[in-house]
């Protein structure tokens, strides 16, 4: 029997005001002087691997659990609800799978991070998890404490792929920059400004926001508008696809 997603949602969350409460509510909820908590939807079919993310997350004060869901059907619903700033979500589930989720829930929730948390160490799935929109491909095999961590560093902006899945990525980027080479026709690539690029090639050596901004001397806020500006010319979904991208124009070494 299946479960009741606004029933397993309402129950996510007991200490905390957050599901299907209004930004107001939320705003009230916490002390005048704190930064609201990162908000995170967990999907995943195993009821106990959800409960012990559940559990581990309650703890920090600075991230809120709004909701919890056993398949990427209850996925795209529970993000167009309750528009989490993350989602940890598996790729192996039923009824929908995580990738075909991931790229629902960017059309459904468009600003929140989503990070691909499973057992697959297959190439195919790293691949087709980024083009999806994915910001993180990590392995269950990561301690469990560390996951509070990785919530806070995509939502910061930066990209998480399991060391074990990026030598992977990396060695799919020196193929991408070597086929560009060999193509005898090229399609010119959209204009990017100046600053556009600086920011591209930054963001390709994996900085995040906050360093990217210390480096150029702006603020974070004109970052995130240069990194949506990129997204928006070059037709890309993630900063991922951006360093796919970087890689392929040569505007970043692999070796």
């Amino acid at each position: 029997m299946s479960e009741n997603p606004e029933a397993r949602s309402s129950a996510a969350a007991p200490r905390r005001a957050g599901v299907g409460a209004t930004p107001a509510d939320r705003e009230a909820a916490q002390p005048a002087d704190s930064a609201d908590p990162i908000r995170v939807l967990i999907v995943d079919d195993h009821a106990l691997f959800r409960r012990g993310l559940e559990m581990v997350l309650q703890e920090e004060d600075d991230i809120e659990v709004i909701g919890e869901g056993g398949d990427g059907h209850e996925a795209v619903q529970m993000a167009g609800d309750l528009l989490p700033d993350v989602v940890l979500m598996d790729i192996r589930m039923p009824r929908r799978s995580g990738i075909e989720a991931c790229t629902a829930i960017k059309d459904a929730a468009p600003s929140a991070k989503i990070v691909m948390l499973t057992i697959s160490d297959e190439e195919e799935d790293l691949f087709e998890a980024i083009k999806a929109g994915a910001t993180g491909y990590l392995l269950k095999e990561i301690s469990i404490d560390e996951v509070p961590q990785a919530v806070r560093a995509v939502h910061g902006g930066q990209s998480l792929i399991s060391p074990s899945m990026a030598s992977k990525l990396i060695t799919e980027f020196a193929s991408l920059a070597k086929r560009s080479e060999e193509r005898t026709q090229q399609v010119p690539a959209p204009k990017l400004t100046d600053r556009e690029m600086e920011v591209l090639r930054l963001v390709a050596r994996g900085l995040g926001n906050r360093e990217i901004a210390r480096e150029l001397f702006i603020s974070e806020n004109t970052v995130k508008n240069h990194v949506r500006n990129i997204l928006e010319k070059l037709q890309l979904h993630s900063r991922m696809e951006a360093v796919v991208y970087a890689v392929r124009e040569k505007l970043l070494e692999i070796t």
